[in-house]
């Protein structure tokens, strides 16, 4: 009877010339010029300073639909950053870095003077904190179909800057954790400046550095849940992540516009987990799984808009690199004389991408337009091998078929999109357009394919009082690729589960529906709901491949319907309890796909079940003191392959409490203890002997805690 039910190459050929080509434009009449000067479009701090006083509860002036947050409405946070501020804002939350494929339109909800973030992978968190608070005149939320940038809908956030001399900030985080080297190097200082006449940003940074792990036990049964041996698993995670940013921008006389940035990071990852093992029937013996990755990642990306032909101009150039060695290791050592066991799955990988993407954008009369062409070039160059010990103890190389290979892609990209006031409360974006792409492979069973696909969106808002704005959303998109999949690899040491190589893989496409409502409280906060549906064509999970083997492939007929809300709560006002507020962010998700074994529906793999975060902060009027507390857990379906699968929650929240000191000697100073309730991972896994409609083979159970976490953060500015 099933168990269903219970479940490097270093070289970019010609394609470095995608970044010469902005470089090489001159900005023409550049001199020195305030982002903000321009007193039509932002009112000054005098004329709104009475309405947000420090003394009075938190609520935002609105003005023609936008709600404006001066520095003075923050000033009971002392913060140090721009991000300090953003994230007092009441309902707003700044969304996740798109996957969309190349640069594509705007997607992340934060703009910087009116204008997006320059580049791919910079998330708007980190740029928002290498800015000092006292480089923010004010801070916008607006309507992002009411602006004429492309892809930009819902709630957005403008943060508007100036320049006042040199300015910086740093901070320092430590952690302090049960069997895990402390965390020590976790840092970071930011520096503008103006340069000749534009602005210089520079940062270091180790922000990606951290800790992770738990230990407990992990009991092993054969399939009739006969006990076969218990697994005293200590599992550890720690990555230190190095990187050095600048970015340099200059506004001309005429308006023309340059910014040029980039990046060099390292990732050096060490993960490794000693386990002890015994049994009833069986001698005392040990496993060791070890990987080790040195990343090493290079972005640059720079941009040149001005006037041309009666509109603006945009020319972007974006190019990035990654080598990445990776090393797994996984040995079996017996105690009673047994030859070792053991094996390797060890990869050198480069890939990079190189994209060209000119935006042009005019008006006429109401109607705003902009035509927007894109250019791309992606590769994925890897070397694997598989290797087992012999009788010797000697590693002999395995054969792995379909292992190592280039993958390429060119791309093109064209849209048009259209937006306009369809009255004073309503506001309409369109866009539609087309992706042509060559994907190639040069393995053995390498394809050269061409594809062409149609995408676009519309999205209507509609904002019938200052208390309350309806956004709505169709978009037709194409996902991104991960070039991997279309390799083989092999997970050591988890029963051998393996992906045969696909070359027919394609990128996912769907349709997604949103309906957003954001609906102000006043002075007693704000509450959004949202509500996201998705038809996904094409879906990447597991497919058979053969009469044993699987791989990384497409699925038809995929469903996602998620609901969201986020809610501020602003305690001064509910409750007289000055100081205090509560921010409470929740998502549902449910989702359906034919299941590859079976003939029913069935959640996409590791989807999102429900997560929530809740968030109390109490500033003491009147000191220097805060304190605080977090809850937040999550849930996600079964990880599924063809022969296994696993599930996995907590028992309770994670939840963290936190002091603060925004006074000491000039410093912040923050303490925290995470992990108070000492959570519990339970962790379930099933292997079958052939597919998860056959026999069980073995079935493994774990119980993980991670102990308490000490956190010490100490930040400033300059």
């Amino acid at each position: 009877m099933t168990y269903w039910v219970a479940r490097s190459s270093l070289l970019y050929r010609c394609h470095s010339a995608a970044l010469i080509c902005t470089l090489a434009v001159p900005a023409y009449g550049q001199a020195a010029q305030n982002n903000a000067d321009d007193n039509s479009e932002y009112m000054s701090a005098d004329s709104l300073i009475e309405e947000q006083s420090n003394d009075r509860a938190m609520s935002p002036t609105i003005i023609d639909g936008k709600a404006i947050y001066l520095p003075a409405f923050f000033e009971r946070f002392s913060p140090q950053t721009a991000i300090d501020m953003v994230e007092q804002i009441p309902g707003f939350s700044i969304s996740d870095t798109s996957d969309d494929r190349g640069l594509g339109n705007a997607s992340q909800n934060v703009l910087i003077n009116g204008k997006r973030i320059s580049g791919k992978s910079n998330d708007a968190r980190t740029i928002l904190g290498r800015l000092a608070a006292s480089q923010i005149v004010q801070l916008e939320i607006v309507d992002g179909a009411s602006l004429s940038i492309t892809g930009l809908n819902g709630q957005v956030l403008n943060v508007v800057t100036t320049t006042k001399g040199i300015s910086g900030n740093y901070r320092w985080r430590t952690q302090f954790r049960q069997r895990l080297p402390d965390n020590l190097l976790d840092a970071e200082l930011n520096v503008n400046a103006p340069l000749g006449k534009g602005e210089l940003t520079l940062g270091i940074n180790n922000n990606g550095s951290f800790r992770r792990g738990n230990a407990g036990p992990e009991t092993v049964s054969d399939g009739d849940g006969n006990l076969l041996f218990i697994r005293q698993s200590n599992n550890r995670f720690r990555r230190e992540n190095p990187t050095i940013s600048a970015s340099y921008g200059v506004t001309g006389d005429g308006g023309s516009i340059f910014n040029i940035g980039g990046s060099f990071a390292l990732s050096i990852s060490r993960r490794d987990n000693d386990s002890p093992i015994t049994g009833p029937n069986i001698a005392p013996f040990s496993e060791l799984r070890a990987g080790s990755e040195d990343e090493i990642n290079v972005e640059l990306n720079s941009d040149y808009e001005f006037d041309f032909i009666g509109g603006r101009l945009k020319l972007i150039a974006f190019q990035r690199f990654e080598h990445s060695p990776d090393d797994n290791l996984f040995r079996q050592i017996f105690t009673d004389g047994s030859t070792t066991q053991g094996s390797q799955f060890n990869i050198i990988q480069d890939e990079g991408e190189s994209i060209l993407r000119s935006e042009l954008r005019w008006s006429s009369g109401k109607n705003d337009w902009q035509l927007s062409l894109e250019g791309a070039y992606n590769f994925l160059d890897r070397m694997s091998e598989f290797l087992s010990l012999d009788s010797n103890g000697i590693f002999q190389k395995e054969p792995l078929d379909n292992a190592s290979a280039r993958v390429e892609e060119y791309r093109g990209d064209a849209s048009l999109s259209f937006s306009r006031p369809l009255s004073s409360t309503v506001n309409l974006q369109t866009i539609i357009g087309a992706e042509i792409s060559n994907i190639s492979q040069d393995s053995v069973n390498g394809l050269s394919r061409t594809f062409v696909r149609p995408k676009g969106s519309a999205a209507l808002t509609w904002r019938p009082n200052n208390a309350l704005d309806i956004n709505a959303r169709i978009e037709r998109r194409v996902g991104q690729l991960n070039f991997g999949s279309f390799l083989a690899s092999i997970d050591i040491g988890n029963n051998g589960n393996s992906n045969s190589g696909n070359p027919l893989l394609v990128p996912p496409q769907s349709w997604l529906g949103e309906i957003e409502l954001n609906r102000s409280l006043g002075d007693a906060g704000s509450i959004k709901l949202t509500i996201e549906a998705e038809n996904i064509s094409d879906l990447i999970d597991q497919i058979p491949i053969g009469l044993d083997a699987e791989a990384v492939g497409n699925v038809n007929g995929a469903r996602r319907l998620n609901i969201g809300a986020d809610a501020t709560f602003l305690l001064d006002t509910i409750m007289g309890w000055k100081g205090a507020k509560l921010d409470i962010r929740a998502e549902y998700e449910t989702s359906s796909v034919p299941d590859q074994i079976f003939a029913i529906a069935r959640p996409i793999s590791r989807s999102l079940i429900r997560r929530y975060r809740v968030d109390f902060r109490h500033d003491i009027i009147g000191s220097d003191w805060a304190w605080g507390i977090e809850a937040r857990d999550g849930r996600r379906n079964d990880n599924l392959r063809l022969d296994f699968l696993s599930e996995g929650s907590n028992n309770l929240p994670f939840t963290t409490i936190f002091v603060e000191n925004k006074n000491v000697f000039g410093l912040r100073v923050n303490l925290q203890i995470q992990n108070l309730l000492n959570q519990t991972e339970r962790r379930e896994e099933i292997f079958f002997t052939d597919r998860r409609d056959g026999p069980i083979s073995t079935s493994e159970s774990f119980r993980g805690q991670a102990g308490l976490f000490y956190r010490f953060i100490i930040s400033g500015n300059f």
